[in-house]
């Protein structure tokens, strides 16, 4: 399925619930969570919904290493110097909570102590 009509990062995508946008392109989005566990903490998700990490098919490996390219641009660019964080939860165990696969980049002194 390209799109879930229920699920919050498409309605981003489509433009129905706004977003603090740091990048666009055709193939992904990059904003800042409404809920940050960082000064800096950005959502990197394909456009196309795919629910998680476990649901990737050989069609779309191209984004995880655009993905994963993108982080240390996008942190740059926010002012993040002296590291980053990245983590793609997947699954109930995991601690996915939107299932639309995305990937957080967590910037600024030592965000992780949330968890």
């Amino acid at each position: 399925m390209s799109h879930d009509p229920q699920c919050i990062f498409c309605k981003i995508v489509a433009g129905h619930i706004p977003s603090k946008k740091v990048h666009e392109d055709d193939e992904l989005l990059v904003f800042h969570d409404i809920h940050p566990w960082a000064p800096v903490h950005l959502l990197v998700i394909p456009k196309v919904h795919v629910a998680s990490l476990a649901d990737i098919e050989p069609e779309h490996q191209q984004w995880l290493g655009k993905m994963l390219s993108l982080a240390p641009k996008l942190m740059k660019q926010q002012g993040v110097t002296n590291g980053f964080r990245t983590v793609i939860n997947t699954g109930a165990d995991g601690g996915q909570e939107v299932y639309h696969l995305h990937m957080h980049v967590y910037g600024g002194p030592r965000p992780w102590a949330k968890g």
